[in-house]
């Protein structure tokens, strides 16, 4: 069992030593350039009166020149993808030590009117998903926080199995993720894809030899004025008829540049992120049928997305003066290179967003295979369809410090409903968030903080927790009404694992009481299982009517004056309470 800390750190410490060392290249070919470009000036000088000489010594050194340079930006491109994985190293041991808190939270992906994302920690400082998310994409988080709010019970170890896959696969994942980081400005898939289906090609189809045919007519008369045949001036005139050519369709050409020029780095990028899918060998199924999305018996997709790239890379050559000028005077640079961007478009733009898809499906995923890799003590559910809708032997919450979680074991079966009554700070509303946790996370796939748990799949709905934008007394209530009104309808459906914390705080005790007992008897007439949480003990007395309901609690004892807590689930109903002691500990009474 690999050691997650330890690679990390042996991963850390080569890829520092690799940066360093693409560092000195880099200094290195910077001096080369340097030195071609003195040399090749001076030689130039000394041949000036020669100029055929100059001419070819100038070609060879701009030849050598651009050749240092392609090796520069090659070297430049490795060292910032090391620099990368050198940061999302240092970022796991950061995490690891329990510093997170200033990661993205998810708190757009949080939704009040959902099954369970408001009360759990799902979302929000502190929460699930910015301990565990490490998308490097926009569309990636939004997969990924839909991964965890699916509510999804099917196909659970198809899921696992993909998890497991990538949890295999560290220095995959983590150059898909130093890849995927690299996207400066990051367009919305959506928006590209928009983009695409609504351009319309202003460039007619037999315009794709023009380029071709006026390239080498300019050879031909460039050929002749060296040979003394024709005039320069033939050249002059050959020039403005290009550009000519070219201004006809020089608005269109700058606008479809402008647009193409903001999803370059995005395009050339993801050739890459698509280059390390279609090259891996994934076991799972899920996995493989991910990949044959994005294979095509003629070109792969990261073919595809890299002569995009490529397309537009070139039709940027425009920005530079002299290119602009002779380029499209004397090859129509614009027109080709606009032609075939159009016509890149024409083949592709139905295709594109499932490409798009697959890719943010592995960014999402990568979180989840890391999140196992991370946690090889935790276990991967057996799922079951037997009584037990959870069966688990030391069961914990996973954000806690390993070192000071009280796990508990628990057994729920199916239509059996749980009262669990506690002192203030006993452990009650902690233990409601491990159970929801544990069903969110084996719904996933992913593995769940226990020794060992059996797992029978179960939609989850909770009440925990109100909209905090509801302040007065009337309308927390008619909130709390709403929220459990969902709830019983819900449950008419379908089965659903319910769990509720303190229900009905907006009204006196007289009536809360009344109420909450008539709503438990309710969910218990309807089959229902789940899990209420409350320090009303009057609500206990109904174990004795109805067989399906339990009472548990979470003890506090008061030794030498101080107040302590075992955190441990125990079967029965709490008889120590510690408002008062606390208040009068605390001095406020």
């Amino acid at each position: 069992m690999i050691n997650p800390n330890v690679y990390y750190k042996e991963q850390l410490e080569q890829h520092i030593h690799t940066v360093s060392q693409l560092k000195k290249q880099l200094t290195t070919l910077s001096l080369l350039r340097l030195l071609v470009f003195v040399a090749t000036g001076f030689a130039i000088y000394l041949s000036f009166n020669t100029w055929q000489v100059a001419t070819v010594i100038g070609i060879l050194g701009l030849v050598l020149f651009l050749v240092l340079l392609s090796k520069y930006t090659d070297v430049k491109a490795k060292r910032n993808l090391h620099q990368a994985l050198v940061s999302i190293n240092e970022e796991e041991l950061k995490i690891a030590s329990g510093d997170f808190h200033d990661r993205a939270d998810g708190t757009s992906f949080q939704d009040p009117l959902h099954f369970y994302s408001l009360d759990i920690d799902l979302f929000g400082r502190g929460s699930f998903f910015q301990f565990t998310n490490r998308t490097a994409t926009k569309e990636g988080a939004s997969v990924f926080a839909k991964a965890l709010t699916a509510n999804n019970t099917e196909a659970i170890v198809n899921r696992q199995n993909a998890i497991i896959d990538l949890s295999k696969k560290p220095e995959w994942r983590q150059q898909f993720s130093a890849i995927a980081s690299l996207i400066k400005v990051e367009t919305p898939a959506r928006v590209i894809t928009k983009w695409l289906q609504s351009h319309n090609s202003f460039l007619p189809t037999f315009i794709k030899w023009l380029p071709l045919a006026f390239t080498l007519v300019s050879v031909l008369v460039f050929t002749l004025i060296i040979f003394s045949v024709v005039s320069p001036f033939v050249l002059l005139c050959w020039l403005l008829l290009g550009l000519g050519i070219t201004g006809r369709y020089v608005k269109k050409i700058n606008t479809l540049a402008t647009n193409t020029s903001d999803i370059k780095d995005t395009f050339k990028q993801y050739s890459q992120l698509l280059n390390e899918i279609e090259k891996e060998a994934f076991t799972s199924e899920v996995l493989k049928n991910k990949q044959k999305q994005i294979q095509s018996e003629q070109k792969t997709a990261s073919s595809i997305f890299k002569l995009f790239s490529q397309h537009i890379d070139a039709l940027d050559n425009r920005n530079n003066v002299l290119s602009a000028i002779f380029g499209n005077g004397l090859f129509l640079w614009d027109i080709k290179q606009a032609y075939n961007i159009e016509r890149w478009i024409e083949t592709y733009k139905d295709t594109v967003n499932d490409w798009f898809e697959v890719v943010s499906f592995f960014d999402a995923y990568n979180s989840l295979g890391n999140y196992a890799f991370n946690h090889p003590q935790f276990v991967f559910p057996e799922i079951s369809t037997e009584k037990a809708i959870i069966k688990a032997d030391d069961l914990g919450h996973p954000l806690l410090n390993a070192t000071k979680r009280v796990d508990s074991d628990l057994l729920i079966n199916n239509q059996e409903f749980f009262i669990v009554t506690g002192a203030n700070m006993a452990g009650k509303s902690t233990f409601l968030r491990t159970v929801s946790l544990h069903i969110v996370m084996s719904n996933v796939g992913l593995p769940v903080c226990a020794k060992k748990s059996t797992y029978s799949p179960v939609k989850l709905i909770t009440s925990m927790r109100t909209s905090d934008s509801l302040t007065d007394d009337s309308s927390y209530f008619f909130s709390e009404l709403t929220r459990l009104k969902f709830i019983v309808d819900t449950i008419q459906k379908e089965p659903y694992f319910i769990i509720l914390d303190e229900i009905l705080k907006g009204t006196n005790s007289t009536d809360k009481a009344i109420g909450s007992r008539k709503f438990v008897e309710k969910l218990v007439a309807s089959n229902a299982t789940g899990i209420i949480a409350t320090h009303d003990l009057s609500l206990c007395e109904i174990e004795q009517e109805l067989e399906d309901v339990k009472n548990y609690y979470f003890d506090a004892e008061i030794i030498n004056d101080e107040l302590h807590f075992d955190y441990t689930l125990k079967h029965g109903i709490c008889q120590n309470m510690n408002a008062s002691f606390l208040l009068k500990k605390m001095e406020i009474v």
